[in-house]
């Protein structure tokens, strides 16, 4: 990184919103998952529906779109998007008691919606902890993390 301008901070060294309006507009796309670990008797509740506080995948599905679509509320320099899609979608790990969460954003603009897919995953967690909670307080949430984006000027990007 030596020799680059840092993007978010102005030229006295502060936090600063990148002006991203001499950019064009590309089609960009961004996908993010995180884990959640519980005990296998929390786990057996939720897959047959019998959480005390109801149906927790729809509610945290709920959650996540919502929350990426306030994202630049959420995030100090994020830059508000007109998302063009943004879907929660969640894969049952019984092995492992785990619920995998998949986010993906989408839009066509100047910047990228990585925020608004890692903002989904997260907050979709969080509200799966939130529905369980009840009968667990020692959840795991983790593996949070950004799997693929695309578009804009410095391309495509996927996790290893």
């Amino acid at each position: 990184m030596s020799g680059k301008r840092l993007t978010h901070v102005d030229e006295h060294g502060k936090a600063t919103m990148v002006d991203v309006g001499a950019k064009a507009d590309t089609r960009r796309q961004a996908r993010a998952e995180a884990l959640v670990r519980l005990a296998p008797a929390t786990y057996a509740l939720l897959v047959e529906g019998n959480l005390p506080k109801g149906d927790a995948l729809s509610v945290a599905k709920v959650a996540g779109i919502s929350a990426a679509k306030q994202t630049q509320h959420l995030i100090p320099l994020c830059h508000p998007l007109a998302l063009t899609y943004v879907g929660v979608d969640f894969e049952l790990l019984p092995a492992e008691h785990t619920v995998r969460i998949a986010a993906e954003a989408r839009c066509t603009g100047q910047t990228g919606v990585e925020m608004e897919a890692l903002t989904a995953a997260s907050v979709a967690a969080l509200a799966l902890y939130d529905m369980c909670k009840a009968v667990q307080k020692d959840i795991l949430i983790e593996g949070v993390r950004l799997l693929h984006k695309s578009g804009g000027k410095s391309g495509e990007y996927t996790a290893k």
